[in-house]
C-alpha cells in the first residue's frame, strides 16, 4: 500500500514491501483452532491463550454470490463479488471476491488473497480491502 491508500479496517490484513498479503488472524492452542479476524479470546472456548498468526493466502471457493445493488453506507462499485473461502487451516472466511459473475465461479475452485480497491475517501486516498480472485493457471 502506498501513502494514499489505506486499509478499510486496521488488523485484517497486512501488505508486505513484496506485495504479498497476509490476512491477521489468532490460533488457540487449547481449542487447537484458528479464528479470523484476530481477537483477543478464543471463540471456541474463550480462553486468553491466542497467540497472532499470518493465514494462509490461498484456498478453496465453498460459496457465492453476486452483490448487485449497494448496501446502505458501501460507496464502492457493484456489482461486485461475495462468498466463503476456506482455508487449509480448516478456517471459512466471509470475503469480497474479484469475480462479480456466479457463472464464472465454481465449487472449490482455487482462490488466491489480493487487496482490492474499495473506493476513493473524502481525503483523496484509496480505500482497499482483502478479497480473493481466482487463482491463476500455473505457466
Amino acid at each position: 500500500m502506498t501513502a494514499s491508500t489505506r486499509a478499510v479496517h486496521d488488523g485484517l490484513f497486512r501488505v508486505d514491501d513484496d506485495g504479498s498479503v497476509h490476512l491477521l488472524g489468532g490460533y488457540s492452542p487449547s481449542s487447537g483452532k484458528h479464528h479470523f479476524p484476530l481477537l483477543p479470546a478464543c471463540p471456541y472456548t474463550g480462553t486468553e491463550d491466542v497467540e497472532a498468526v499470518d493465514l494462509s493466502d490461498h484456498g478453496t471457493l465453498w460459496g457465492w454470490t453476486a452483490v448487485t445493488a449497494a448496501p446502505p453506507g458501501y460507496e464502492g462499485e457493484v456489482p461486485f463479488g461475495f462468498g466463503v473461502v476456506e482455508l487449509p487451516e480448516g478456517l471459512r472466511v466471509i470475503t469480497r471476491l474479484t469475480e462479480s459473475d456466479p457463472a464464472r465461479l465454481e465449487f472449490g475452485m482455487a482462490m488466491g488473497l489480493v487487496v482490492a480497491p474499495l473506493h476513493t475517501d473524502s481525503d483523496g486516498n484509496e480505500v482497499v480491502t482483502y478479497a480473493f480472485e481466482p487463482a491463476k493457471d500455473p505457466e
